[in-house]
């Protein structure tokens, strides 16, 4: 895991909200990506908490266990973003891989 800029304490409910979209994105790669490299990035802006998480996995690999995204958590990582007036991308990469970014609005100091 890499951090970007200057850690500070978050809110408790903004900082298990971006725990939560991390350890979901995790989950997701070893449930349809396997073991595939996985980078997570944390940047803390002036005004927003930034979260990546890409991997490299083929780009026409299957889902592993005929598991083809029956579950909801791409929509939970959106709803917990929305919570605090950000956004959530996801996607997969050119050339393989998938990305997850997600940005938290942080309160102004």
């Amino acid at each position: 895991m890499l951090v970007r800029g200057d850690p500070r304490p978050l809110p408790a409910g903004l900082n298990l909200s971006a725990y939560r979209i991390v350890q979901e994105a995790l989950t997701n790669v070893l449930k349809h990506a396997g073991p595939a490299s996985t980078e997570v990035i944390i940047r803390y802006l002036d005004r927003e908490l930034q979260i990546q998480v890409t991997n490299d996995a083929p780009p026409t690999r299957p889902a592993r266990d005929g598991q083809k995204g029956r579950g909801h958590g791409l929509i939970g990582m959106r709803e917990r973003a929305a919570l605090y007036g950000g956004q959530l991308e996801t996607g997969p990469l050119p050339g393989g891989g998938f990305r997850v970014w997600a940005c938290l609005r942080l309160e102004p100091s």
